[in-house]
């Protein structure tokens, strides 16, 4: 099933006291960048979470946000920095000789400076933190999922729409073309018979003019390349894969046998059929530009 790459899905898992909350926001980017602001606690967790996203989404610019509340007794083992500490005091005191400042070293005031105060978490703490943050995780690619899904429903149709549009003006334009030497055999026979006011024109000279100029209008080998290319667009659309990639070339391989077209076949009425179909084709461009 195709689908958008923009989206929004929310997690939020609560156990014991713990509150998890996952946000993932999801636009379009040529590749798959993923960038996660998490709490420091839980940084131990961050190659994690992004496999678990990697697995569910191939193409896209995603924002993780993650938000940890533990009101529970879980994993809170606080470690005190003892040299740190010291070193924190010795420094202090040195800048109160140098500057005549009052000692008042407090011991609250120490605990504040980084890194002298520490929480860690005990591995088998881990563990049940990294599996309730999963379940959190989970809910919120389930929901981002789901809207990029519904998101590129919409746009499958629209894109189905456009390209039926450009087959339909193929076919024009090869039921026009296929009378073009036709055309081409009767001006020229009476322009020849103007020219040289007679009624007898060289017929091998005739045939020779008639094949060099259909060799150079024929537009048969694009019309068959045109259509092929519609019918894997078509095909490409109920693929459950990730094919935004493969509908742009394939946008572009079409806009290329469509530009031969127009620069080929000396007609007004194809010319304007060739300007309807890169204008869909632009519009298709367009919108497989969200497309995963």
């Amino acid at each position: 099933m195709i689908k958008s790459m923009t989206g929004f899905g929310r997690g939020i898992y609560e156990n014991e006291g713990r509150e998890y909350l996952v946000e993932i926001k999801s636009v379009n980017n040529r590749y798959n960048d993923i960038n996660i602001k998490i709490p420091r606690s839980l940084m131990y967790l961050e190659e994690n979470i992004k496999k678990i996203i990697l697995n569910n989404i191939s193409r896209g610019k995603i924002d993780v946000f993650i938000t940890f509340n533990n009101n529970s007794d879980l994993g809170k083992n606080i470690k005190l920095n003892t040299d740190l500490a010291k070193k924190y005091i010795d420094e202090l005191k040195k800048l109160t000789k140098e500057t005549d400042i009052i000692d008042n070293i407090n011991i609250i005031d120490i605990s504040k400076f980084p890194d002298v105060m520490n929480i860690k978490i005990e591995e088998d703490s881990e563990e049940i933190i990294k599996h309730e943050l999963t379940v959190a995780l989970n809910k919120a690619l389930e929901s981002l999922i789901d809207m990029r899904q519904k998101e590129g429903m919409k746009i499958k149709h629209d894109l189905e729409n456009r390209i039926n549009i450009v087959s339909k003006k193929i076919i024009e334009i090869s039921n026009i073309s296929s009378g073009l030497v036709e055309e081409y055999i009767v001006k020229l026979e009476t322009r020849i018979k103007e020219l040289l006011k007679t009624d007898i024109v060289d017929e091998s000279r005739l045939a020779q003019e008639v094949v060099i100029y259909s060799d150079k209008c024929s537009v048969e080998e694009e019309i068959t390349r045109l259509n092929s290319h519609v019918s894997q667009f078509l095909s490409l659309i109920n693929e459950n894969m990730a094919i935004g990639k493969k509908l742009d070339f394939l946008t572009q391989e079409m806009n290329r046998e469509t530009n031969t077209i127009g620069s080929k076949a000396n007609n007004l009425e194809i010319t304007n059929l060739v300007v309807d179909i890169k204008t869909e084709l632009e519009n298709v461009r367009e919108q497989i530009q969200n497309v995963e």
